[in-house]
């Protein structure tokens, strides 16, 4: 596989716009609610197979359009979060989840440690690998990167409504969190929070520790509440929207250039 393809597939994951240039590279963890056979259909009914459960509705189709926009590399996971959960850690219970709010997920318990360790070895570990290696053949071509995952919420959980709509999310490195949030104000008609509906004290920002912090890139988790992403319009309406927060963000925090046409 080469990343300076236009598009690079594996089983696991999918690299679109590899040879991107932008200020940015762009990941979606929770891209598909793909179940590959071998799995058998992990016990769940059809609509669970199809819920927020199995992955985030609309969260690809805004991280695409914001790949076109920036120029940036793309990385999404084409296989369900049910299977294994790309934003979390292989000792995390939540990598392979018993049960997912209220949806039980009767494939994935009493998995014996070589089941756990083959979801691993064929979902998680080519996905990380595929980001190291976007990451790293950027750094060898002296291009400035920062870190974006996109992902999508449910407006109502455990029965309990929420009212924010962007959240912008972040680990112990907060500046672009910061650099978007200072531009919130653009946006006056949204509901814009930062670290909600989640934090790190919910253990969602694996990505952002494994792939930014620890190469020292700048980095962001973007979550958004899925009725906003229904139609293609409004998954368009919303990517026009983040970039109204990210290319300042980009720009501040990317001094040098690099944050894309």
């Amino acid at each position: 596989m080469s990343l300076s393809d236009s598009t690079a597939r594996s089983e696991a994951y999918e690299v679109s716009n590899g040879a991107g240039r932008g200020g940015a590279v762009i990941l979606c963890e929770h891209a598909s609610h793909h179940i590959p056979p071998r799995y058998g259909d992990l016990g769940l009914a059809e609509a669970d197979r199809q819920s927020h459960a199995a992955w985030d509705p609309g969260a690809c189709a805004v991280a695409r359009l914001l790949s076109d926009a920036l120029d940036a590399p793309l990385i999404a996971s084409k296989v369900s979060r049910l299977v294994y959960d790309c934003n979390r850690p292989p000792e995390a219970a939540s990598a392979m989840p018993e049960k997912s709010e209220v949806i039980e997920v009767p494939g994935n318990t009493n998995l014996t440690q070589d089941q756990r360790d083959e979801r691993v070895a064929t979902v998680y570990t080519p996905f990380c690998e595929a980001v190291s290696q976007v990451i790293a053949t950027r750094k060898a071509a002296g291009l400035t990167t920062a870190l974006i995952t996109i992902h999508s919420f449910t407006p109502v959980y455990y029965g309990s409504p929420r009212s924010v709509e962007i959240g912008i999310l972040h680990d112990s490195d907060s500046r672009l969190a910061d650099a978007m949030l200072d531009h919130a104000s653009a946006l006056p008609d949204r509901e814009i929070s930062r670290n909600d509906p989640y934090g790190p004290e919910d253990g969602v920002t694996h990505s952002l520790q494994l792939h930014g912090l620890q190469n020292g890139l700048a980095n962001v988790m973007i979550e958004v509440r899925n009725d906003l992403l229904r139609t293609p319009e409004e998954e368009a309406q919303i990517a026009e929207e983040l970039m109204t927060l990210i290319r300042p963000a980009l720009a501040a925090t990317q001094p040098t250039g690099g944050a894309g046409a």
